[in-house]
């Protein structure tokens, strides 16, 4: 139960992440370590079940709410890509890019 919540996780942050090497990166050292941390636990445990239901959550999350975007050449005008994201380009008002 505990490996395909992992690998859960981390194919929603391969997909959430995609083309941003440092997110991605940064997201499965996240991962790891939070199982790590939770290896010990016993199977049978109400903090087991809890810590694979909360693994479930974040991969959901990242595959139905994260979207990234990229500035284009026209101000104010963003690239969207994402699992959450349904559209190529969108305009973005009084937004500033950061990186």
């Amino acid at each position: 139960m505990a490996i395909a919540a992992y690998r859960n996780l981390l194919r929603s942050a391969r997909i959430a992440f995609r083309g941003d090497t440092r997110m991605l990166s940064a997201a499965r050292l996240e991962a790891r370590k939070n199982f790590e941390n939770n290896r010990g636990l016993a199977t049978e445990s109400e903090e087991y079940t809890r810590s694979i239901a909360h693994a479930e959550e974040v991969a959901k999350f990242l595959r139905e709410n994260v979207v990234q975007g990229q500035a284009t050449e026209t101000e104010g005008s963003y690239s969207m890509f994402g699992s959450a994201c349904g559209f190529a380009d969108v305009a973005i008002a009084n937004t500033v890019y950061q990186s």
